[in-house]
């Protein structure tokens, strides 16, 4: 069984989403010692390097994103809406989250909210070729 464009782009994003937390977790480890970050009786406390809380962010959106896109995704492929522009915007879709979590982690200005919205392109191309209004 080969997969369709959609689905392997749904997985390779989901891939990605599932271990953007790596980095993160080895700062929290290194600032708070394997044994603390590992208990972490007080989840609510907060990595000191500014790059770990953006990348913890940048996670949290990639995640809500992923609930709204891989719906689409499925969407696409149960009903066989299958066409160039999904599968143009599944691939457009992995990299701007890409570039996304990238800007956002190291607060690269003028890239985060273009590359946000990118993806939110890409998800509203998928909502119209599934409605077949492209």
């Amino acid at each position: 069984m080969t997969l369709s464009n959609e689905l392997l782009w749904l997985c390779l994003i989901t891939l990605f989403t599932s271990v953007m937390w790596l980095p993160y977790v080895i700062n929290r480890m290194a600032e708070m010692g394997i044994w603390s970050a590992l208990y972490n009786p007080q989840p609510d406390i907060r990595p000191k390097a500014q790059w770990a809380e953006r990348m913890m962010r940048a996670h949290e959106n990639a995640v809500e994103n992923l609930i709204i896109f891989a719906p689409l995704v499925i969407l696409i492929e149960l009903t066989q809406s299958h066409s160039t522009y999904s599968a143009l915007a599944v691939e457009i879709y992995f990299y701007s989250r890409l570039v996304h979590f990238f800007a956002f982690t190291f607060a690269i200005p003028l890239i985060r909210v273009p590359a946000f919205l990118t993806g939110f392109f890409s998800q509203l191309v998928l909502s119209l070729s599934i409605l077949n209004m492209i």
